[in-house]
């Protein structure tokens, strides 16, 4: 037998031993919410519990029950000549308990945008296609008795106009939005004075003929500095002198940013923090977008580097199962969840085929070969314009799939409004009597500060637990922008009964490690995680 049909066959086998098995794997999972209304292309989860939906604003009138709340007069369906206003809802706050989320108005075009949460909380916003090329849009979130909006700026634009950009917070609080469609650059929020746009020729050089530069992947490590990776390329940019410090190697097997659409994800901060892992994996064969090529086979591989090394390489490792358009959520232990996708195709509309199912669980800390666990499947395809997003209660919400031009409920593919959650292995029955009860710690934190969390359990601890904290970040497009785990320092102070624990957490020493923000405190006990609790760090 020639070795490409014993590799064929080897694959056919394990694809029919995934489903034998699916209901033996591990992990669960559940319908939140039937009918959002909308899809969700961005998601957010807030400070609050809460969680933002936003789409595109030109996709015209569904007949699955959009709710009328505003009226846009300027923009106008491209398949409907006639004139008249949208009044539609294209953004919605869920609270995670109520199944009926919440209209938001949103007027300009949102479509392929960019976001991140600023130190306060509030949600930052940029760019977006059309109308909404150069515009700036804050939420400042609220509790659910509350009400709260978007808001969008009327006096401060973009210099430049962002469509597929990346935005990073930075230290001192500012975020970076960095790159986008024919955006050779990157600017500042808020902008400097005298002009914020500045030259990022690394993007040019990125660039191909079928645009993989974009929506590049920025981690901002330990050291301040920030990892940029579009195309297979990557650099480490000081962005307070505008100079690229150090071009890595390339990352083998083409290109893994939009349209080829794998994602990426740094590994939690641990021990003194001077170290940080980068990881990059999946995405479309190169040519698949260009030439419309939706049976080509996603890759499987991945790269890992430790981007803080002097002399960095990168190790490759293979997933099991081929993915493109997969988000990867770094979950309070640690461990990565890939999730969402598609085994075929590129990103794109109708560009993609043969949805990936199967989630996935990578456990950096194991050895090459063994970092990868099949996960149960679920039942709704994921794919273009899909989002998922960690919650304070451990599990993963999943939102969207949109990979048609308009909302299309018919095909093969449908628009998919339902909003689901997955919970990992951690969150099964059997594990409830060892997870973790947060009791007491405080609002706010400082740099550096040693400061005490109440914990309480069925049984007695026997070690220290972890206490690990998580930003919330804005998920669009296979990639998380501003995602960071941060391990704490940990020390159990004393325990005053049977299982009543105070644990001495020591902060983040500086903004470089951990941006000033708001974070979810988990305390984490052989790999089951507390409910988080907010805490503002300052």
């Amino acid at each position: 037998m020639k070795p490409s049909n014993v590799i064929l066959l080897l694959l056919i086998l394990m694809h029919s031993m995934l489903h034998e098995s699916r209901s033996d794997l591990p992990g669960s999972w559940e319908v939140l919410v039937h009918n959002a209304r909308i899809a969700s292309m961005h998601t957010v989860v807030t400070r609050f519990n809460t969680v933002v939906l936003l789409d595109r604003t030109d996709l015209s009138p569904s007949e699955h029950g959009y709710q009328r709340y505003h009226c846009n007069m300027s923009l106008q369906n491209p398949e409907n000549p006639e004139p008249g206003p949208d009044c539609f809802t294209y953004s919605a706050l869920y609270d995670l308990i109520n199944p009926n989320p919440r209209p938001l108005t949103i007027s300009t075009d949102t479509w392929c945008s960019s976001g991140q949460v600023l130190p306060d909380g509030t949600i930052l916003h940029t760019g977006g296609d059309f109308d909404g090329f150069r515009k700036i849009r804050m939420l400042n979130p609220c509790e659910k008795t509350s009400f709260c909006d978007w808001e969008e700026l009327k006096d401060i634009e973009l210099a430049q106009g962002r469509w597929y950009s990346t935005n990073q917070i930075l230290p001192n609080g500012s975020v970076i939005i960095i790159g986008g469609k024919d955006a050779v650059s990157v600017e500042l929020f808020p902008p400097k004075t005298g002009g914020s746009v500045v030259n990022f020729p690394f993007l040019a050089d990125a660039a191909d003929d079928q645009m993989d530069n974009l929506y590049p992947y920025v981690h901002l490590l330990p050291n301040g500095h920030l990892f940029v990776f579009a195309n297979n390329k990557s650099v480490l940019y000081d962005h307070t002198n505008n100079v690229v410090l150090k071009q890595y190697p390339q990352l083998e097997g083409g290109p893994r940013n939009y349209p080829s659409a794998g994602s990426s994800a740094m590994l939690a901060l641990t021990g003194d923090y001077s170290s940080a892992t980068i990881v990059v994996c999946g995405g479309a064969q190169y040519g698949a977008y260009n030439n419309r090529d939706i049976n080509s086979p996603a890759k499987s591989s991945c790269g890992r580097i430790e981007a803080t090394r002097k002399d960095p390489v990168w190790e490759m490792e293979e997933m099991p199962l081929p993915r493109i358009m997969g988000d990867m959520v770094m979950l309070p232990t640690g461990d990565i969840l890939v999730i969402n996708g598609a085994e075929a195709g590129s990103q794109g509309f109708e560009m993609a085929t043969k949805p990936c199912l199967h989630p996935v669980l990578y456990k950096p800390d194991e050895p090459v070969g063994t970092r990868f666990t099949v996960l149960k499947p679920g039942t709704v395809p994921r794919m273009y314009h899909s989002t998922a997003n960690l919650l304070p209660d451990g599990r993963v919400l999943l939102a969207g799939s949109n990979p048609h031009s308009y909302y299309n409920f018919s095909g093969e593919f449908p628009t998919e409004l339902k909003i689901e959650a997955f919970s990992p292995e951690y969150l099964s029955p059997e594990n409830m009597l060892t997870r973790p009860k947060i009791v007491e710690l405080p609002e706010k934190i400082r740099y550096g500060d040693v400061f005490y969390v109440l914990v309480t359990r069925e049984i007695p601890v026997m070690g220290v637990p972890e206490v690990n904290i998580a930003s919330a970040p804005f998920a669009t497009h296979s990639f998380s922008q501003g995602q960071r785990v941060v391990k704490l320092d940990v020390s159990i102070a004393w325990s005053w009964r049977l299982g009543l624990f105070r644990l001495a957490c020591k902060a983040p020493p500086d903004r470089r490690v951990a941006p000033p923000g708001y974070y979810m405190v988990f305390v984490v006990y052989q790999g089951v995680p507390s409910v988080a609790k907010w805490v503002q760090l300052l």
